[in-house]
């Protein structure tokens, strides 16, 4: 029979409930960058702290982009290092940081203006966020490529003669026949 290990016996099958999972480098790194980025939001320079959050967003994302067939060509995702750094998902969709340089702000341009699709503090919202604004897109993009079939012309029934000018030419005709055979037949009386 197996006996539990003690508290001075190292545990060798497995990891021990008690113990935390192991810590994966991506995850250590992620967290110093959003630390970096909180000090430095703080301290001097808010531009520098609205590309590295923009970043470590972008960061967040590329699992989603990872999954979208490189046919699809209507995503074009960078960070622009403008006077307001943004995030660029298509060539209307960008993330942009709030006022208190925290908050992300999910924004579409639409011929009616700007409007604002999410915004959160969390990457996480904002990631789900981004994943239903591509998967409309993808939608709309197959929608838009379907090629609907021409629609076909109304056979036209022939345009409708009118009957009347017949009536009158087969009226003279037969006018001009029984006044010809009148003139025979009053040439031969005489």
């Amino acid at each position: 029979m197996r006996t539990r290990p003690t508290m001075s016996e190292p545990e060798t099958s497995g990891i021990h409930p008690s113990q935390p999972r192991p810590v994966r480098l991506r995850d250590a790194l992620l967290r110093a960058r959003i630390e970096a980025a909180d000090r430095t939001g703080v301290v001097v320079d808010l531009r520098d702290a609205e590309v590295a959050r923009l970043e470590i967003l972008n960061d967040a994302l590329d699992p989603l982009f990872a999954q979208v067939p490189d046919k699809i060509d209507l995503f074009d995702r960078g960070i622009s290092q403008g006077d307001t750094p943004r995030l660029w998902i298509d060539v209307v969709a960008h993330i942009m940081m709030g006022r208190d340089k925290r908050m992300y702000r999910f924004v579409q341009d639409t011929r009616f203006g700007r409007i604002v699709l999410a915004e959160s503090h969390d990457t996480a919202v904002i990631v789900e966020a981004v994943t239903d604004y591509v998967a409309r897109r993808m939608i709309e993009r197959e929608h838009a490529m379907v090629v609907p079939p021409e629609p076909q012309a109304p056979a036209t029934e022939p345009p409708r003669r009118s009957r009347l000018w017949p009536f009158v030419f087969g009226f003279i005709l037969g006018a001009a026949a029984l006044f010809g055979v009148a003139l025979l037949a009053a040439l031969r009386s005489w």
